[in-house]
């Protein structure tokens, strides 16, 4: 096949779970298919555009720049937004150059399958009649949630009005694609009950077996790590409600466990939760993750805003380190609580399973094994990347 890629970014460096989808999906398609990969390109990815020939044919690089959240260009752009129909998380990947360069291909080029990865490269595909959707996540879940556990007046405003633009857009370009393609089956549910989507089917996560398990002489502390990019409002509210309400009851019994935060970009409330609270280890960007997995007792994820795919979930599991997640962490995957993974929402129980583990190597031996022969035969990125294959035609 010949195939029309579209996203809003390169995948070099590699720092998010979309990303790292994309990436290993684009990878395993590449050596089947020509590929042809429209990306933004903002200075904030130094080098993204020149490795990509290690996932595509032909990459078509568009300067643009989408300015951090802490810059004061970003903040123009949110009250900008306010007169806008697309919500912020949208309109910042709105882009004229995207738009001329994407309708000249499909003029120019005859591919047999055009990708819109994500929805914020949207505005940019001329026809999406003719696009398959591939969705990592319900975007307006995220939002619905993150209002939800705001108690800020003015931010609840904000969240509200996000929630319900992204709701309506999202809607739109569901219903408008050729096809739909969501990370679990509970997102692809959603799209049909919630935007009336027809053609949406679900392609699970994958992992890089070979890469994240451990070497041999590996020497696991009895500590907690939680790996994820330490930018993401989910991932932030995850570690704030974990420090301040669940590890202080694992200190009560056990007052010297330690944990890591490691993830890109840490937010200055994650770091100063490293300067507040003892033993806790916050690293920044790292080249590696799988060192703080392999040294780690217990994999946390103890997320209260979600969506889309689960790759820490996954890693964890290849990386043979017991998992503990909440429901909304775990969401959408086929995982067994008890057998592969421990599911907790309170405080209370949440603690009382990172405790039973860390006192117990032979319960946590019993779970990793489980964990690994069910991502080891289900989950291999091969067996996901020609199930996604198969829905492009």
């Amino acid at each position: 096949m010949k195939i029309l890629w579209v996203k809003s970014d390169f995948l070099h460096p590699t720092t998010r779970g979309g990303q790292i989808r994309t990436l290993e999906m684009l990878k395993r398609l590449h050596r089947r298919h020509e590929i042809h990969y429209v990306a933004l390109d903002g200075s904030g990815q130094p080098g993204g555009a020149a490795r990509s020939s290690e996932y595509c044919t032909q990459a078509y690089p568009i300067p643009h720049h989408a300015p951090p959240h802490t810059a004061p260009r970003f903040w123009l752009q949110v009250a900008q937004s306010m007169f806008s129909e697309l919500p912020l998380a949208v309109s910042r990947y709105r882009s004229a150059g995207m738009q001329r360069q994407v309708a000249e291909l499909i003029k120019c080029e005859a591919f047999d399958a055009v990708v819109c990865d994500f929805l914020f490269p949207a505005p940019n595909i001329p026809d999406l009649g003719n696009a398959v959707l591939f969705q990592h996540n319900v975007e307006a879940q995220i939002w619905k949630r993150r209002l939800e556990h705001a108690s800020f007046l003015p931010v609840r405003w904000y969240f509200r009005s996000q929630y319900e633009k992204m709701r309506r857009y999202e809607r739109q370009v569901c219903s408008a694609a050729k096809r739909v393609i969501a990370v679990s089956h509970e997102d692809a549910q959603t799209m049909r009950s919630e935007y009336g989507v027809r053609c949406a089917h679900a392609v699970p996560t994958g992992v890089d077996l070979e890469y994240f398990t451990p070497p041999r002489d590996v020497t696991r502390a009895r500590n907690l790590v939680f790996v994820g990019s330490m930018d993401w409002d989910p991932n932030v509210d995850g570690m704030q409600w974990f420090v301040r309400e669940v590890l202080p009851l694992i200190r009560m019994r056990q007052p010297d466990c330690a944990l890591t935060i490691a993830g890109r970009r840490p937010h200055s409330s994650i770091r100063k939760l490293a300067a507040d609270y003892p033993n806790i280890r916050v690293t920044g960007t790292v080249a590696d993750v799988r060192p703080f997995l392999w040294e780690a007792a217990v994999s946390i994820v103890p997320l209260r805003i979600a969506g889309g795919t689960r790759l820490k979930i996954f890693e964890a599991m290849a990386a043979q380190v017991p998992v503990i997640s909440t429901s909304i962490g775990a969401e959408g995957l086929d995982v067994r609580h008890g057998e592969t993974i421990w599911i907790a929402d309170s405080p209370e129980d949440f603690a009382d399973h990172c405790l039973e583990l860390l006192a117990d190597s032979s319960a946590g031996r019993s779970m990793t094994e489980a964990a690994w022969e069910m991502v080891s035969s289900c989950y291999s990125w091969e067996v996901v990347s020609r199930e996604f294959e198969g829905l492009l035609s």
